[in-house]
């Protein structure tokens, strides 16, 4: 190892206050290891790798084919899938499916991914969340939490109760 040491004099310091000196850094995001990103992504025409990727693709919307993918990954019907989004299941079959939807539907979509993401890092696996998630709860008055996504208090309520859950609040 070698260490350098830099001799700069009180007078050389106050000179050059007005200078901003900023350590070399390297800002990296995450890469593509985060399921989320899986969960939306991972076909041919759309890479997500970061935050900032999913931010625009939520904006700009994505095609009804990403939706329905993203609704077989979770297991949810295109009933259940229309009640979350606020779509009639007719509305939603008409559209072709390389038609772009709506970016009220795609930021649904995005909020649905990220709920599976951490319902699956707290069950441990997908497959557990799903029962999970469709069983009824006393926790939200003998309601599956799938039932409580239609609105944006009913996902702050299911992310809410996985915290708990994570952390052996069961109360």
């Amino acid at each position: 190892m070698v260490i350098i040491f830099v001799y700069m004099s009180y007078k050389e310091k106050h000179i050059k206050s007005n200078v901003l000196n900023e350590p070399m850094v390297a800002y990296v995001t995450s890469g593509s290891s985060n399921p989320f990103y899986n969960l939306l992504g991972n076909s041919k025409s759309v890479k997500l790798s970061n935050d900032f990727d999913i931010i625009r693709f939520a904006r700009e919307g994505f095609p009804k084919r990403v939706l329905l993918a993203l609704a077989k990954k979770i297991s949810l019907n295109i009933q259940e899938l229309s009640n979350i989004l606020h779509i009639s299941e007719r509305t939603l079959q008409r559209y072709d499916d390389d038609a772009i939807i709506k970016t009220e539907y795609a930021e649904k979509a995005v909020e649905l991914a990220r709920l599976y993401s951490r319902g699956e890092d707290v069950f441990g696996s997908m497959d557990k969340f799903k029962l999970w998630v469709k069983a009824p709860s006393l926790v939200f008055n003998g309601e599956a939490p799938v039932s409580m996504l239609d609105t944006s208090a009913g996902f702050d309520m299911v992310f809410k109760e996985l915290g708990r859950i994570e952390h052996g609040i069961f109360a």
